[in-house]
């Protein structure tokens, strides 16, 4: 039997499929199970043993509709059995099309479903702590009854050698082993993603006065001139615990530094996915127009804890849609001054450092 799992997009989508490819090999331990994934998110994949192989979706087939007729003729080629697309989108609608497997599953979409075998209506509520992004996915391989039994957490795999190096990485840097080290997601992936800068200096002088943790930045080369915004605007003290320059070269160095962390604080995305795959701790922000209950996987008010605006100004979200709350976020995170949450700040960093 062949099986092909479509995840594309962002890294935080790619990790969390990943249950659906562990769930397929526990329920068909002899097929093969590829992965279509974008190019950029494989690193976040890498040495997972619940697949077979990565295909990775290239830009050129984005680009070229050339190169994306060879891409799906390919598709074809290899004569898969079962398509689960997780994704939904047009490409993966044509993947999926174009496959000619006899079984294809998806999420229910009125203009799509006729392109598949069966559909899955998502559930807008949880029935677990897991967040309705783990079950919904469950919910494309599994039936409705072992959904809240069979759950699944996310996972990343570091070979050891990866580990070794990050390890002499931070030794290099002078950073103390026996002093807690706290990762920040400083930066969304866009700006209605982001806590305002002067928002986050005071989550960070909060954190280091709270503990006297050390402290690392999550940031790419592009948004180094805002997080080094961000590390000005704390206070001296602070920035004697930010290592700002010891970063990481690639996603798996990062995640490979990740992994010696405490603790990861900051903004909701896939810094934070990475971080519940390796069994590290996190307080994560939402955004306004996130919905937290779809992603805050498996909170338990210890390990794992998060905060949003409508937890503590729930009249700004009355009847709105999320489409208008996505227009609205920058006009909605002056609200959320962190002395909204400090308290609950404390309490996670008491509990895990």
């Amino acid at each position: 039997m062949k099986i092909l799992v479509i995840q594309q997009k962002m890294i935080g989508d790619v990790l969390t499929s990943t249950i659906i490819c562990e769930t397929l090999r526990k329920e068909y331990p002899d097929a093969t199970i590829d992965y279509l994934i974008n190019s950029n998110t494989r690193p976040v994949v890498l040495e997972n043993p619940f697949f077979d192989s990565i295909i990775e979706f290239k830009d050129v087939y984005r680009d070229s509709k050339v190169s994306f007729y060879q891409f799906l003729t390919q598709i074809r080629r290899t004569q898969y059995d079962l398509v689960i697309d997780a994704y939904g989108k047009l490409e993966s609608n044509l993947i999926t099309l174009f496959s000619g497997a006899k079984e294809k599953r998806s999420f229910y979409k009125w203009y799509t479903q006729f392109l598949y075998t069966k559909t899955i209506r998502r559930h807008t509520e949880p029935i677990t702590n897991a967040s309705t992004a783990i079950e919904n996915r469950l919910r494309l391989v599994l039936p409705e009854n072992r959904i809240a039994s069979e759950i699944i957490k996310p996972k990343i795999f570091l070979a050891e050698e990866e580990k070794e190096k990050a390890r002499e990485f931070l030794e290099s840097n002078e950073i103390d082993p026996k002093k807690p080290l706290v990762m920040i997601s400083v930066l969304g992936s866009d700006a209605r993603k982001t806590l305002p800068f002067e928002y986050m200096a005071k989550v960070i002088d909060e954190i280091v006065s709270t503990t006297g943790a050390n402290i690392l930045f999550n940031y790419i080369p592009n948004q180094e001139k805002d997080a080094r915004t961000i590390f000005n605007l704390t206070n001296y003290k602070t920035q004697q615990r930010i290592y700002f320059d010891v970063f990481a070269k690639s996603l798996r160095g990062f995640i490979a530094i990740l992994s010696y962390c405490d603790v990861l604080v900051g903004n909701e995305g896939g810094a934070v996915n990475m971080a519940k795959a390796l069994n590290i701790s996190t307080f994560t922000i939402f955004s306004p127009w996130i919905i937290k209950k779809d992603w805050n996987m498996f909170e338990d008010g210890e390990k794992h804890m998060s905060v949003h605006l409508a937890d503590y100004k729930p009249l700004l979200f009355k009847n709105k849609t999320t489409k208008e709350l996505k227009k609205q976020s920058l006009e909605l995170y002056p609200s959320f001054e962190p002395e909204l949450f400090s308290e609950q700040l404390r309490e996670f960093l008491h509990k895990n450092l």
